[in-house]
């Protein structure tokens, strides 16, 4: 496929980035600031993480989702200490092992049904192991909104939070579509995670509107002990010019931008959902929460959407496909792209 995609559905990391972020980053392009975060833009970009998660809130900028999970887990770790995480989690599938690589902690995978972790999956890995032969288990690690499709309602982040709390665990929230759950949820950025019981969270930018950039969310100092400005440095995430990146996130957190852009994203998929839910061959396979629709069809019309357009297919055994929304999507996106899938299938069963 050459040149620019026709509109993707194949992930909100294929999204332009929103003009008003754009906006921020040319408006922060005037004369020089002192380089590695000791500038206005971080400082007031902090103010607005504080004002979203509370006063006590310690924020470190990252590029990316994977830099942001990593050193933001390895702040709090030990080498001999271990992750444990849903099977499909970012953290074991798409990191490339970069977690044990730069820590040495390991990830121990835990297989559920649908991405999600319960206390009841949690509960066996505590058990396991004899002394200094097996990693010892210290963090849990969960994605809000789920890579599955779904979402953690909020009493099953407190829920499980308390569990691991009450075993002396850490939680990590991968939240690189935290704002998409909010949006679904009702709630706050607060409520979905420091106020359920999260004690780290990785916040998630470039999957909602921004060029580039995550934020690392401490909500409890003495877990990472001042290692967290270390690890970030030595993670090569700590920009040079970090106002760039802090403005995008001083513009995201103001005046509603975060819940404007989830909000396109996730109706955009409900509008998927609504348009293909009855066609035939089309059998959709996850729940739509936020703004991912996962279905199966046909291989071979399948291979007919994508002539039009890029998606992915998520699980080539069955085969399951996943089309997602952003931003950017338009009803006119939706309604074309569904359009697609109605011929196609429909060639495909006639």
């Amino acid at each position: 496929m050459e040149g620019a995609l026709r509109r993707s559905f194949g992930s909100d990391n294929n999204a332009p980035v929103a003009p008003e972020i754009l906006h921020a980053i040319v408006a922060a392009n005037d004369g020089d600031a002192v380089g590695y975060g000791d500038d206005p833009w971080t400082a007031r970009a902090t103010a607005r993480f504080k004002d979203h998660f509370g006063p006590k809130t310690e924020v470190y900028f990252t590029f990316n989702g994977t830099g942001a999970n990593v050193a933001g887990l390895a702040s709090l770790l030990r080498p001999w200490e271990a992750v444990l995480a849903p099977a499909t989690a970012h953290l074991q599938t798409d990191e490339c092992g970069a977690l044990e690589r730069f820590c040495g902690s390991k990830v121990i995978p835990i297989a559920t049904a649908d991405g999600k972790l319960r206390p009841a999956d949690v509960e066996p890995y505590l058990l396991a192991g004899h002394g200094v032969h097996f990693p010892q288990p210290r963090a849990v690690s969960i994605s809000q909104a789920p890579e599955f499709g779904g979402i953690y309602e909020i009493d099953e982040v407190r829920e499980l939070a308390a569990f691991a709390h009450q075993r002396g665990l850490i939680v990590h929230m991968d939240g690189a579509r935290i704002a998409n759950a909010a949006v679904a949820l009702g709630a706050s950025l607060r409520e979905v995670s420091v106020d359920a019981g999260v004690d780290v969270l990785s916040f998630g930018g470039t999957k909602n509107g921004l060029m580039l950039g995550e934020a690392i969310c401490f909500f409890d100092s003495d877990l990472h002990r001042d290692a967290a400005a270390y690890v970030q440095k030595q993670a090569m995430q700590l920009a040079s010019k970090m106002r760039y990146v802090s403005a995008q996130f001083e513009a995201l957190l103001g005046d509603g931008l975060w819940e404007r852009y989830a909000r396109q994203a996730n109706t955009m998929a409900a509008r998927l959902y609504d348009r293909v839910k009855g066609l035939p061959g089309v059998r959709i396979t996850r729940p739509v929460r936020c703004n991912a629709v996962f279905a199966t069809l046909d291989r071979a019309a399948i291979s007919r959407i994508q002539e039009k357009f890029f998606f992915y297919v998520f699980d080539e055994v069955l085969p399951e496909v996943r089309w997602m929304t952003h931003w950017a999507t338009t009803e006119k996106d939706v309604d074309e792209f569904a359009a697609a899938v109605a011929a196609a299938t429909q060639n495909a069963t006639g």
